[in-house]
């Protein structure tokens, strides 16, 4: 997609040749007859860190579900890598390398942390030794604390658990969806520094963010989605300083601060 000024409708995505994952004109929701998303884009490549902010409601995680297979799509197209793969099951956009990291019940609280992580390369088990080697390197927390009941662990360490079991199967993308909910302000930043960690192994990211602001800091570039539709699609920075962006979104998007650490 040519990156669109802020102040304009962002246009569908225009396919380049380096086009990784390709959302076009989506539409799907929960209930019969009632949409979420209508006619939603997205246009990620290779190495990029996208971010999707937006009011409550505007289907930032309902647009994530859709990709992984989660909602159904109604119309529209996913591409990965040109491949068709709108409304494949879950399980199979894993093989195809995608990662979903869900905001709620994103750990298994009565294994460790190993045991959470071989859940993540059940498909590939023989990979698993490799991976965690792999993973360790990236979070080496992860490797001391393994024997670890995922459950003992605080908001901000099991958020680490559920990014690392999501990585085990070496996804070419990997969707977060608000992975900074719930945290304090410290866990927060390391949040989103885990994130631009990951992103800078080659993983590209897709992230919904209530925490709009820290959001397009750190995010290649930015969508703000609006009652399902693209509103706005730019630079992150050139997002964050765009004066009809902070008036009808920034202003009023509230930072997810909680206390669990």
């Amino acid at each position: 997609m040519t990156t669109t000024p802020a102040t304009t409708q962002a246009p569908a995505g225009t396919v380049q040749d380096d086009t990784l994952l390709h959302a076009e004109d989506l539409v799907a929701g929960y209930l019969p007859g009632v949409n979420i998303l209508n006619g939603c884009d997205l246009v990620v490549r290779p190495g990029e860190l996208i971010g999707i902010i937006g009011p409550n409601g505007a289907g930032k995680s309902t647009l994530l579900k859709a990709l992984f297979g989660l909602v159904t799509v109604r119309s529209g197209k996913v591409t990965l890598k040109g491949e068709d793969i709108t409304n494949k099951r879950a399980d199979s956009l894993v093989r195809r390398g995608v990662g979903f990291v869900p905001q709620n019940n994103n750990v298994f609280p009565s294994l460790t942390i190993e045991e959470n992580l071989q859940m993540g390369s059940y498909q590939e088990p023989r990979r698993f030794a490799e991976r965690f080697e792999a993973i360790v390197d990236l979070f080496p927390a992860l490797g001391d604390r393994r024997r670890q009941r995922a459950g003992s662990l605080s908001g901000g360490e099991r958020q680490m658990v559920a990014m690392a079991r999501a990585l085990m199967m070496e996804p070419s993308v990997l969707l977060l969806d608000e992975p900074s909910a719930g945290l304090s302000p410290v866990r927060q930043d390391e949040t989103f520094l885990r994130t631009r960690k990951i992103n800078r192994t080659g993983v590209s990211i897709i992230m919904v963010e209530q925490n709009a602001r820290r959001c397009l800091q750190v995010c290649d570039r930015g969508y703000v989605l609006d009652q399902g539709r693209n509103a706005y699609t730019a630079p992150g920075r050139d997002l964050m300083n765009d004066p009809k962006v902070i008036e009808l979104y920034l202003g009023t998007l509230a930072t997810d601060v909680g206390s669990d650490g």
